[in-house]
């Protein structure tokens, strides 16, 4: 009997070797559309550590979560055809030692440039969120400044003055230039830091807001600027996500974020990530399992860009 519902070699979640969603293991990247790149890192957390254990247990349970009877599969858009080389490029960036974070930041960006200037997209897995430094700098080197799309539920922008850590990115990548604060919008915030510019919606708006009214206010604010998405897990309520390493209550749940992910259809998303999933402080893989949801959103959100691009 032959299995028909996918496209990837061992569709099943117990059956192969754990990739992202069963697709590929390989680094050529003639004619791919899409990588996912694990960045197992997690050096920069200031609290809880472990998520440097984040890009195993997100592709542990993507078979679950990424389905190809998914919502958006219908007869008029199916991601087989619109992406049908997607490849799960492997591990980058992990070390030890007083360097690991330099080394990180530098191996991160020479395989996302390599990526991105192959013309595939790219979805990186963490890994705190330190892990956007390589990718975000690698993007704006080919696509100019950048509109952030920060779901979170701290804006992590403490200058670091190149002491790298997790609560970093926002300064320090607005301050070099890569990323535009006016056209960006951090999102789920519930924690209070200097704002450098960005345009804030604080959770309790978010779901005041709903799924349609939240996608309408980012789509105001990021126009048609070339996206980078980084979505820190703990943008979720606890209740959604606990395996994360600074859990903030009075979040959004999995759903609210899955329906507001297939209202932003049309933004040009050129990279995105998922970080600071900590298997370790998870309960029966519900962080990951939700990490891996979203991370379909996404995927689907840069397949339906690729095809009005092309």
């Amino acid at each position: 009997m032959s299995y028909t519902g996918g496209y990837v070699e061992h569709p099943f979640h117990y059956s192969g070797i754990s990739t992202f969603a069963g697709f590929a293991n390989k680094r050529n990247l003639d004619n791919v559309d899409l990588a996912i790149m694990g960045i197992p890192f997690d050096i920069g957390t200031t609290n809880r550590p472990g998520a440097r254990l984040g890009p195993r247990a997100v592709r542990a349970v993507s078979n679950l979560a990424f389905r190809s009877d998914y919502l958006w599969t219908t007869e008029s858009f199916n991601l087989k055809k619109a992406c049908p080389n997607i490849i799960d490029y492997g591990d980058v960036g992990a070390a030890v030692g007083a360097k690991a974070t330099e080394f990180m930041i530098r191996e991160s960006y020479k395989h996302a440039k390599l990526i991105l200037n192959s013309g595939a997209s790219l979805v990186s897995i963490g890994g705190d969120h330190t892990i956007p430094y390589g990718p975000i700098i690698a993007a704006s080197e080919k696509y100019g400044p950048l509109a952030l799309l920060h779901f979170d539920s701290h804006q992590d922008s403490i200058p670091s003055h190149g002491d790298y850590s997790h609560a970093n990115f926002a300064y320090d990548l607005a301050h070099e230039g890569c990323i535009d604060p006016s056209k960006s919008a951090q999102v789920c915030i519930r924690t209070r830091m200097e704002n450098c510019g960005y345009n804030i919606i604080y959770a309790n708006k978010v779901i005041e807001l709903g799924p349609v009214g939240l996608a309408n206010v980012i789509k105001s604010i990021v126009g048609n600027m070339p996206v980078y998405l980084t979505f820190d897990i703990d943008a979720l309520d606890p209740a959604y996500a606990p395996g994360t390493g600074t859990p903030v209550c009075g979040g959004p749940s999995t759903n609210l974020i899955k329906c507001t992910l297939r209202e932003l259809e049309g933004i040009n998303i050129v990279a995105a990530d998922m970080v600071e999933v900590s298997p370790t402080y998870d309960a029966n893989e519900i962080t990951a399992l939700a990490a891996a949801s979203i991370m379909q959103d996404i995927v689907y959100l840069i397949a339906k860009n690729r095809i009005k691009n092309n």
